[in-house]
């Protein structure tokens, strides 16, 4: 698709926070044993999809232009609004 479009992937404001807050819980989490970690994990994967869908819906699918870019972002939004619901459950499993 990105050759398709003559577009070329760059490191921008949002990759770079994504990439150092990634390394930041990763730190973190690798400290955690057990209980600990499971629930740590639900937790940060319930926060990831829910920051996701959200930067989906309110600011990148409302601004693209391209309707096959668009429908691409759409597609993508439904697996992870899934993902969501998945992760959802799981914090529920680990909190009980």
């Amino acid at each position: 698709m990105l050759d398709k479009l003559g577009a070329t992937p760059q490191d921008n404001f949002l990759s770079m926070f994504i990439d150092t807050r990634g390394k930041d819980i990763l730190d973190e989490m690798s400290k955690l044993r057990g209980d600990a970690f499971d629930k740590r994990y639900a937790e940060n994967e319930l926060a990831y999809h829910k920051e996701v869908n959200s930067l989906m819906t309110g600011s990148f699918i409302p601004n693209i232009e391209n309707p096959e870019v668009k429908a691409l972002f759409e597609a993508g939004l439904q697996i992870f609004l899934a993902h969501e619901h998945h992760a959802e459950m799981m914090v529920k499993s680990v909190n009980q």
